[in-house]
């Protein structure tokens, strides 16, 4: 237990030796991605050859250093998801990608007893194998802030992260600074929220700071519900100080003394993690009664939520931490005057509280150095689709889309063409060919009718139907939608319907006219912000693709050739030779004909199913 600042201080200084006598750390992913591909046994196996061999490995951070050892550690995500099992070797920064439990012996032998680097491990990309996780162009293109440990250390560590200066910013946020200062700097340096929104965390904070009410609270959104996104899920699972530290400073700042996590209950690991952190920081006393000696007292608690993305929403999600319906409610009043428990409340998401502890440190004018002049620092992005590189990414803001898409995600895969990007969600829009060169900041995309949101990029190509993405989003969101308000509840079910019927092949006329009308209403009427933005994704395809609308409207086709209910299959007379098969294979009788000479389809019968097509040994029927 921490009694006072200079116990801290010392504390850091022995976790500080303590780290630098791992001369070689051995870095094992064990993020949700790289534990599904067997990490944890990649870990354990490495644990035991190494121990046969007399190799002196630590697996955590020694109280009392005096002799140098290896360091095996369990981090968080490393980012490049789809090459996973990740391990990095430090201080030389090697890379080892797609890691099997059978390489465990070579990387001790050649790696870990002889320093060898093993290259048919390394990353390869066009025919260059990249020895350095920096070199590789999946990286170089990043800036590293918020996930700048993610990866690099012991997720699980509090000694560790305090030996590369965590809690620096709390204590001198504790001992050095007043709340006002605090507020002051986090207002300079214009950090905005990183859940979609972008309201300036430092107006929020002033807001809550001058409540005259005593209890005041803390709260993290922590519930990341958009298809493809797992930007907090990771900073969460590979770094939990970071984002406890920015809570912790927010205490100080508004004058809480009790913080909430909500994180959903589909992230275990995280869940767990978070744990570990919060009873980590309470036995050295950083959390607690009067934290350091001083009068700030501060304790965390996590609610789990069960997975509604209306819970997204701070109202509904304040409501569900209180234990009832996560229902939207009016506004005002707002959650800064009225939120958790009916007190005033700080809300930001993991991403916003992951940067606030190197704002304190570095200073605001460092902050402000990154980034676009009204949206300042970085963005963490989860990038998936059809993309070459699928994975966890950091830029700053103002990155242009083609910069993410071709440089970092190394473009589309098996050579197709890029034809959008959905960025924001279910709440976001569709991003085209026009908008590569865009960059991507909130005020920029918020006058092309997108928004950043939590952080979610989904790439497709050409082989995509835009009306169907639609239909899926819609789907999301009919199926999220709360309930409380008609607009959203009648609304989107509305729109859903509509949708269904025109990628079933029938389409009427006027259904753009009306889900255009649909969108209007509901943006304009709907209670909270998942009402108000879900029609986003529609309004935003019909705009930039109305021709694939109007071709499975009025000519029954799918130009995507996805849409499996508008398929046409057609048997061409000039290759078929009448042998049957397609008709025997057939599974509701819609192929008819005599032997040797050319059958037919009855489209009318026909399911669409491609068993024809498997079994014609002519290759005569095929899909137009």
């Amino acid at each position: 237990m921490l009694k006072n600042r200079e116990e801290l201080i010392a504390l850091r200084e022995e976790a500080k030796k303590s780290y630098e006598l791992q001369t070689e750390k051995i870095i094992v992913c064990a993020g949700t991605g790289c534990v599904a591909g067997g990490s944890l046994k990649i870990y354990d196996r490495l644990k035991e050859l190494a121990e046969a061999k007399g190799v002196p490995v630590a697996v955590e951070l020694e109280v009392d250093p005096h002799d140098e050892t290896i360091g095996l550690k369990k981090s968080g995500c490393h980012g490049f998801c789809e090459m996973g099992p990740l391990l990095r070797i430090d201080p030389q920064g090697w890379l080892y990608t797609k890691v099997k439990l059978e390489d465990c012996e070579e990387i001790v032998e050649k790696t870990v007893l002889r320093g060898e680097a093993i290259e048919r491990l390394a990353c390869k990309k066009d025919g260059v194998a990249y020895g350095k996780q920096e070199e590789i162009p999946f990286y170089k293109q990043q800036t590293r802030v918020v996930l700048e440990h993610c990866g690099k250390i012991d997720a699980d560590s509090i000694r560790e992260y305090i030996a590369l200066g965590g809690y620096e910013a709390f204590e001198k946020a504790l001992f050095d600074m007043t709340a006002d200062d605090i507020v002051s700097e986090i207002s300079k340096s214009n950090l905005r929220g990183r859940g979609g929104g972008g309201f300036p965390a430092g107006r929020k904070w002033e807001q809550v700071k001058r409540q005259k009410e005593p209890q005041k609270y803390v709260v993290c959104n922590g519930d990341e519900g958009d298809p493809g996104a797992f930007m907090d899920r990771s900073i969460m699972e590979g770094d939990p100080h970071r984002m406890l530290e920015g809570m912790m400073i927010a205490g100080v700042a508004c004058g809480a003394s009790e913080g909430y996590i909500y994180v959903r209950a589909e992230y275990p690991l995280a869940v767990e993690r978070l744990r570990t952190a919060i009873a980590q920081a309470e036995e050295l006393g950083l959390l607690g009664d009067h934290i350091l000696g001083t009068d700030f007292s501060f304790r965390m608690h996590i609610s789990r939520g069960a997975g509604a993305f209306v819970c997204g929403e701070g109202s509904a999600l304040t409501a569900s931490i209180e234990g009832k319906r996560g229902f939207p409610r009016v506004k005002p009043p707002r959650t800064v005057e009225h939120g958790l428990f009916d007190k005033p409340t700080v809300l930001n998401n993991v991403e916003t509280y992951a940067n606030v502890a190197q704002i304190i440190s570095r200073g605001a004018d460092w902050y402000l150095g990154i980034g676009t002049d009204t949206s300042p620092g970085t963005k963490a992005f989860a990038l998936t689709g059809n993309i070459a590189n699928t994975g966890l990414i950091e830029v700053p803001m103002g990155t242009t889309l083609r910069e993410i898409i071709f440089d970092i995600g190394g473009g589309m895969r098996d050579g197709r063409e890029f034809k959008a990007v959905q960025i924001g969600g279910p709440s976001g829009a569709c991003l085209t060919k026009e908008h590569l060169d865009l960059p991507l900041d909130f005020d920029t995309l918020k006058k092309v009718g997108a928004m950043i949101g939590s952080g979610g990029l989904v790439v497709m190509d050409d082989s995509t139907c835009m009306v169907e993405v639609a239909r899926f989003f819609m789907n999301f969101t009919q199926n999220e939608s709360c309930g409380k308000c008609v607009p959203c509840r009648e609304g989107t079910k509305r729109m859903l319907g509509i949708l269904e019927r025109i990628v079933a092949g029938e389409g009427q006329d006027g259904d753009i006219e009306l889900l255009l009308e649909l969108a209007e209403t509901i943006s304009a009427t709907a209670l909270c912000g998942l009402g108000k933005s879900a029609p986003s994704p529609v309004v935003s395809t019909i705009k930039n693709f109305r021709e694939e609308y109007e071709a499975h409207i009025y000519e029954k086709r799918c130009p995507a050739g996805a849409c499996q209910k508008l398929k046409q299959i057609m048997i061409d007379p000039a290759l078929c030779k009448g042998c049957s098969k397609c008709a025997r294979q057939c599974p509701v009788n819609a192929i008819s004909g005599k032997i040797k000479e050319p059958f037919t389809i009855d489209l009318s019968k026909c399911i669409r199913c491609g068993s024809c097509i498997d079994a014609c040994a002519f290759k005569a029927i095929k899909e137009a």
